[in-house]
């Protein structure tokens, strides 16, 4: 983020909200949870698992201009074990500009300031894929850059 978004009386706007963001970044979410069906341990469960968030890479800020893009129809395309995964923009909550908006706003309500230096994820364009020891997973942003990670 370039810029706070502090809490105010009314709802941050989409364009508001990109107005403060200083740079994206490709990224991958490495997710864990300690339930091993995550999908019947109910929302509560989850939540108290920190919604199965663990570990974060974060790349290089992207040089193309990402605000004149369709973030919505990026198909970034995974790498692992020889297989390739195709992501896709619109699962991040329907576009990840609205779900930076809504964090964004569910902080406002809450009375906490987003912060300027802050780094966010809006989500995943891509479900978790299952990771072994001596795995390397890349995501190919396309414009946007590329991350990768390895497992040992």
């Amino acid at each position: 983020m370039r810029a706070d978004l502090p809490p105010r009386p009314s709802a941050y706007t989409v364009d508001d909200v990109l107005a403060a963001v200083d740079a994206l970044h490709p990224a991958i979410e490495i997710p864990d949870s300690r339930f091993a069906d995550v999908v019947n341990a109910g929302e509560a469960q989850i939540i108290a698992d920190n919604a199965c968030a663990h570990l974060f890479v974060l790349g290089a800020p992207t040089i193309a201009n990402w605000r004149t893009l369709d973030l919505v129809e990026q198909r970034p395309v995974i790498a692992l074990r020889g297989a390739q995964y195709v992501g896709h923009g619109r699962n991040v909550l329907g576009d990840p500009r609205v779900a930076l908006a809504w964090l964004a706003n569910e902080l406002r309500q809450l009375d906490i300031t987003l912060r300027a230096g802050e780094v966010v994820t809006t989500g995943t364009c891509h479900p978790p894929l299952p990771v072994r020891s001596g795995d390397r997973i890349a995501a190919d942003f396309g414009v946007l850059g590329k991350v990768s990670v390895g497992f040992e």
